[in-house]
């Protein structure tokens, strides 16, 4: 049984905007700032991943045109590569992603916590416990079906983007004259050269590039969009000018309203915005803020990554009953319900799957590099198709290499960085593909 299409060119538009924009906005410039150690090197990085998220952006909304199937993520890598690589990587990502709604969530929940309960109950018991209710809400909103949970996305990321705007608006109420002009320096104390410019950019794009990141996961919906061959390239780009817009300016103010050096060192960069508009009440309006982040983020995952697994179980590398659909309301009950579940276990490890999501940075830059080539796989593959009903990606195949360029010089960058959080990514990886196999060999002999 497969999804009616349901969503919109604004409905799919606000999930790209959702599936991007989370918590990193509110914490990467300060270790962008610290890497970068000059202005220009800070506004060059996110200019460039700006640039980087363009090339890719339109190379994922061809992708998405010639291939608009439920769980795309998962089936571009099966159809261009082989289903083994697309279940490592989907596993990868499935996991990553309920570490990261389980981590936000106790974000959240801590913000929310300090505002809505007496200090005596600001416990780490009550945290989770918030955390955990919130990720139930989203779960029955969910149950309700695509309708209910895509309208719930659009008001979130409304007001969300709304908040973000708010937080820009900070440069009118004062900015923060540099009384020290920042200065580059090598790591050895000599002058800097090109080399040392080029290594501390990469540092940068590795913040810079996953603050991007998201995206991708747009073509998981491919089959529920109306028009898909038409609407998902135009929600891709729509959805992504208006993160590099809000990217852009909110960095702009950071420097700015907070000062250059200091934000290389500031603790709660938006907090401090906040404060400039909201005076001593600006922390409870951050707390907001948060909390709505938090919100969009946790309904958006829930939404995506299901379909994903929906799609492994269609192919058979998971069980088939993760492609089971209700019929009543179309929603895909097993994948949604299995993935909560992970994400609400994982709240009460989530210190220990930090470490893990350090080590899938790497693989996530090479999943982003790998995915993005399946364009030329099914350039040729759907050839025959009527050039004037998909969309096509413009200066092919320059746009296209430069993304895969990019994504593969943030691998470098992070291997460069840390070689363990690389190699401990690899073998994760490893392991994944060996439980496909595993499992492939058990089915077959049973």
């Amino acid at each position: 049984m497969q999804p009616k299409k349901q969503l919109s060119l604004f409905d799919l538009s606000m999930i790209v905007v959702s599936l991007v924009i989370g918590m990193g906005i509110f914490r990467t410039p300060v270790n962008v700032a610290a890497k970068a150690q000059i202005p220009e090197l800070f506004y060059l990085a996110w200019f460039i991943g700006g640039i980087v998220a363009f090339c890719g952006a339109l190379t994922y909304a061809e992708i998405g045109s010639r291939f608009p199937v439920t769980g795309g993520y998962y089936k571009i890598f099966s159809a261009a590569y082989h289903p083994s690589i697309a279940f490592a990587i989907n596993c990868i990502v499935i996991i990553s992603s309920a570490a990261s709604v389980a981590a936000i969530s106790i974000i959240g929940a801590e913000y929310l916590g300090k505002i809505v309960l007496p200090e005596e109950m600001q416990t780490d018991f009550y945290r989770v416990a918030i955390a955990i209710t919130t990720i139930l809400i989203f779960y029955f909103i969910n149950l309700l079906g695509l309708k209910a949970s895509a309208k719930t996305q659009n008001i979130l990321t409304i007001i969300k983007i709304g908040l973000i705007l708010l937080l820009i608006c900070a440069i009118f109420f004062g900015s923060q004259p540099e009384t020290i002009k920042p200065i580059f320096k090598a790591a050895d104390g000599a002058l800097p050269t090109w080399s040392d410019y080029g290594k501390a950019l990469g540092l940068c794009l590795i913040a810079v590039s996953f603050s991007y990141a998201g995206y991708a996961q747009t073509i998981n919906f491919g089959g529920e969009v109306k028009e898909a061959k038409k609407v998902i390239p135009r929600s891709i780009i729509i959805g992504l000018t208006i993160i590099v817009i809000l990217y852009l300016a909110i960095n702009y103010v950071y420097v700015k309203v907070i000062g250059f050096e200091e934000l290389k060192t500031a603790e709660s960069i938006a907090a401090i915005l906040a404060s400039k508009i909201f005076g001593p009440a600006g922390f409870n309006m951050l707390s907001v803020i948060i909390f709505i982040s938090v919100m969009g983020y946790v309904n958006v995952n829930l939404l995506s990554n299901p379909r994903a697994m929906f799609a492994m179980g269609e192919e058979g590398a998971l069980p088939k009953i993760f492609s089971k659909m209700s019929k009543k309301t179309e929603v895909i009950t097993v994948s949604l319900t299995v993935f909560t579940l992970i994400a609400v276990v994982i709240i009460f490890y989530a210190k220990t799957f930090d470490k893990i999501l350090n080590y899938t940075i790497f693989l996530e830059s090479i999943s982003m590099a790998s995915s993005a080539a399946t364009i030329f796989v099914l350039r040729k593959r759907t050839a025959h198709l009527d050039q004037k009903t998909i969309y096509t990606v413009p200066l092919y195949p320059v746009l296209p290499l430069i993304f895969i360029a990019a994504y593969t010089f943030v691998a470098f960058s992070i291997y460069a960085d840390d070689p363990n959080a690389a190699l401990n990514g690899l073998y994760i990886f490893i392991g994944f593909l060996a439980i496909y196999f595993i499992a492939r060999w058990l089915k077959k002999n049973s």
